[in-house]
């Protein structure tokens, strides 16, 4: 009943809530983006949703499209904006997702939707985490870290996908206050880890998240 029904509406319900009191702020954001790095300020990604059905994902843009003399992006950590790292850490960047969970694309809780590339690099086990809607709030932030590894997310996703409860999201949204201080403590803006797929392939490179 929670998962299939009452889940949805709280997920509705709380997000309409939270576009029009966060109005204010989304506007200064935007703002800020605006100045700071430019046109366009929504990043946007296909990434893969409930019953792994793509969807666009949306959030404020933390990098520039700085390039080098031959056209190419330079590497993150040189387009990286410190404005960029303090929207990551403090997980501001994530707020235009509201918009996606209003329309049903995705849940306040839930695992993090990841790039549709990522696909084929999953095990049967970890496909499982597409049977619930991906989440605003990750369902690994019941670990209580800030950074953790791809094995340990993954884990933590398909845990949550076959024990989603009321229960469950209640600990999780209190632990989230928990993570987000952690993460602006250790600087989670700045952090990198390998692309999924390149780690599972043995190739090295780095994404945000």
């Amino acid at each position: 009943m929670y998962r299939k029904f009452i889940k949805r509406v709280i997920d509705f319900m709380l997000s309409l809530i939270a576009i029009v009191v966060l109005l204010p702020l989304f506007i200064i954001l935007s703002i800020a983006v605006l100045i700071s790095m430019g046109l366009p300020i929504i990043f946007y990604q296909e990434r893969i949703g409930l019953n792994e059905k793509p969807f666009k994902f949306y959030k404020y843009r933390s990098m520039t499209n700085e390039r080098d003399a031959d056209g190419n992006l330079l590497d993150e950590s040189k387009r990286l904006t410190r404005f960029g790292s303090f929207l990551r850490s403090t997980s501001l960047d994530e707020l235009p997702e509201l918009f996606l969970i209003l329309t049903g694309k995705m849940s306040i809780i839930g695992p993090r939707p990841l790039p549709s590339y990522y696909m084929p690099y999953y095990t049967e086990a970890e496909r499982i985490r597409h049977t619930v809607r991906g989440g605003l709030i990750p369902a690994d932030t019941i670990s209580g870290k800030a950074i953790i590894t791809w094995d340990e997310q993954l884990e933590w996703d398909a845990s949550y996908a076959e024990n989603c409860s009321f229960l469950l999201d209640i600990k999780i949204f209190i632990v989230t206050f928990k993570v987000l201080f952690l993460r602006a403590k250790e600087d989670y803006g700045s952090a990198d880890r390998p692309h999924f797929n390149e780690e599972r392939s043995g190739v090295r490179d780095t994404i945000s998240r």
